[in-house]
């Protein structure tokens, strides 16, 4: 696919995946992808990264997005629930 699709269109796509992007269009106030061209894309991140690294000739600009909603971090729990002061 070598055309430019916006945010939405891309997540509707590519639902919960990493994406490779050539020439991604940011919006610098928020700091956040508002379009750009799928290079490729996959739901493991390393896989992004090191088979999308061939579709990248002849692109200025790279990116890096993840359609889906990061999981929240768990707390640190164990040894230090019984430490007693």
């Amino acid at each position: 696919m070598e055309r430019t699709l916006n945010i939405d269109e891309i997540k509707k796509l590519y639902p919960d995946e990493w994406i490779l992007l050539g020439n991604p269009v940011w919006d610098e106030a928020n700091l956040v992808v508002l379009s750009g061209i799928p290079l490729y894309h996959s739901r493991d991140k390393k896989e992004v990264c090191y088979l999308g690294r061939d579709k990248t000739a002849g692109y200025d600009k790279i990116s890096m997005i993840y359609t889906g909603v990061f999981k929240s971090i768990r707390k640190i729990t164990g040894i230090f629930n019984q430490v007693k002061q």
